[in-house]
């Protein structure tokens, strides 16, 4: 009996600071909604107010109407450059990490070493030689000059390879030995069996390409190629702030991710798991 209401309490305290972390977790998410329907007296009175004395829908609609800003062009942007640079750098990492595990040729140990190498690199660093080499093929202000540097990743390249490196290799020998390419093999075999973390490495291509920053700003110098965080950064720099503006643009930057966790992340801590790095 001491032992059964020893477990009970100790779950409820579980939950207790369970609850108590999401409240904290919660907060700035709260303060950012309610800021993004209030007015500015609102959102600047030094009395706090817990909620909006009216939801001002204005801060939205404005958004969008600013001619100066173009912000539904940079949502716009966003979503493109997310969308088609999530799937292909995923899957340019998994043909990678396939290689890299599996085809045995010389000096893949060299090319392995040179890819983790390029982990220690911050990115900071290459950002200007990449700017040299984008902008003269042409690449400024262009859609492809915003995606293509971000189509390889390291990091995800070595979490396939080690995924790959746990992968049965008497499933593969069975595919080799019905008449099956490398490609073959990869493209039946490996490649459905890697939804989970295909999924969960798309997941976070695709937050990644989203919240990046400093790369749009260096080439999307055009207000028609900025991406939604420059157009959230120019708030900042015009000489008149306009803040339950600013946090209603916010609001709608990190609704996609918002949405995209949601629906992806029970595959985001499989893929996580199985990648490895759990232990």
């Amino acid at each position: 009996m001491n032992r059964y209401r020893g477990s009970v309490l100790g779950s409820a305290a579980t939950y207790l600071v369970l609850c108590l972390l999401a409240v904290v977790f919660l907060i700035p998410f709260y303060v950012l909604v309610r800021n993004a329907f209030m007015t500015t007296p609102e959102v600047t009175a030094t009395d706090w107010h817990w909620l909006p004395s009216a939801l001002n829908w204005d801060n939205f609609s404005s958004l969008f109407d600013n001619p100066e800003r173009p912000f539904g062009r940079s949502l716009a942007n966003s979503l493109l450059i997310a969308v088609i640079s999530a799937p292909v750098s995923t899957l340019l990492a998994s043909m990678a990490g396939y290689a890299l595990a599996r085809i045995n040729v010389p000096g893949r140990g060299v090319v392995l070493s040179l890819i983790v190498g390029t982990l220690m690199i911050p990115q900071a660093v290459t950002f200007l030689p990449t700017f040299v080499v984008v902008g003269s093929m042409g690449g400024v202000n262009t859609m492809w000059g915003l995606i293509a540097p971000g189509l390889f990743n390291a990091f995800a390249v070595v979490l396939f390879r080690s995924f790959y490196l746990s992968f049965p290799a008497e499933i593969e020998e069975a595919g080799r030995l019905d008449g099956l390419s490398y490609l073959g093999v990869y493209g039946r075999i490996i490649l459905p069996n890697s939804v989970t973390m295909i999924a969960s490495l798309g997941a976070l291509s695709f937050i990644e390409a989203w919240n990046s920053f400093l790369w749009p700003l260096m080439i999307g110098q055009d207000p028609e190629s900025w991406t939604v965080q420059i157009a959230l950064s120019s708030f900042l720099t015009s000489q008149t702030v306009n803040l339950p503006e600013l946090f209603a643009g916010t609001v709608v930057a990190i609704l996609p991710l918002v949405i995209m966790f949601l629906v992806a992340q029970r595959h985001i801590v499989q893929g996580i798991a199985m990648s490895g790095l759990k232990s």
